[in-house]
This record gives structure tokens, C-alpha cells and sequence, in this order.
């Protein structure tokens, strides 16, 4: 079960995502179906189609696509891997706006965190594992 986050003031459900190095907080309220990502529409800030689709996937899956307002604060990484915690953070703010969100987003992988990070460089190499280049002489 994911711990339910309201907020204490209007009531919103709340949920945070990670994936690479970003980081999302969404909130989910009763509304119309508009989706806000950093004060802008969803089709302004991901101009890919694969990427809105990462995002709206969530609502589709639990059929609430027309009945939740979502606003989502992203920041850190790139465009591949804010799309993929805003798709966490709206799964585990879904889980706690209603209850019977959970197991389908559950079965579905949609509340699983993805763990591959990039690799740390370490020293004495170029990068996380090249080397350096052989010279025979």
C-alpha cells in the first residue's frame, strides 16, 4: 500500500516520482481533465507524442482522464526521465485520491521505481568504466 498524502488545506491528493535524476510532485484534484506541468499545458512542455503518453498513461489505465485536474512540478534530468516521474508521482497521488486505484496501477508496474541510474565515474578512468587508451609505444 502507498501511503495517502492529502493536503491539509484543500484537500488535494498528493505524490512524488523519481526516475534518473529527476524528481516530480504532483497534486490531483476533482476537475475537468487538464494536466499542468511547471504552469504550462502538457502538450507545450513534452512536445513528443511518447512523452505525453508516458504522462497520460497513468489516468487512462484507472479511466479518470476526464475527472482530475493534474499539476505536476518537475525538475532535475532530462525530458525521458521527468516524463517517467511524473508518471510515478501521478500513480501514487491516484492511489491516494481513491483506494481501488491501487491495484490495477499496482499489477501494471505503474507504481514500481525504476532503479538504473547512470554510474558514477570512478577514478583512474575517463568515465564509469573506459579506460584509458593503449599506446604500444
Amino acid at each position: 500500500m502507498v501511503a495517502v498524502k492529502k493536503d491539509k488545506i484543500n484537500g488535494d491528493s498528493l505524490g512524488t516520482g523519481r526516475r534518473k535524476s529527476s524528481v516530480a510532485r504532483v497534486r490531483v484534484r476533482p476537475g475537468s481533465g487538464k494536466v499542468l506541468v511547471n504552469g504550462r499545458p502538457l502538450e507545450e512542455f513534452f512536445t513528443t507524442v511518447q512523452h505525453q503518453q508516458a504522462v497520460l498513461q497513468t489516468l487512462v489505465h484507472v479511466g479518470q482522464s476526464s475527472s482530475v485536474d493534474v499539476i505536476a512540478r518537475v525538475s532535475g534530468g532530462g525530458i525521458t526521465g521527468q516524463a517517467g516521474a511524473i508518471r510515478m508521482a501521478l500513480a501514487r497521488a491516484l492511489c491516494s485520491h481513491s483506494e481501488e486505484n491501487f491495484q490495477p496501477l499496482r499489477d501494471d508496474g505503474f507504481l514500481t521505481r525504476d532503479s538504473r541510474m547512470k554510474e558514477r565515474k570512478k577514478y583512474g578512468l575517463h568515465g564509469a568504466r573506459r579506460g584509458t587508451q593503449f599506446s604500444k609505444r
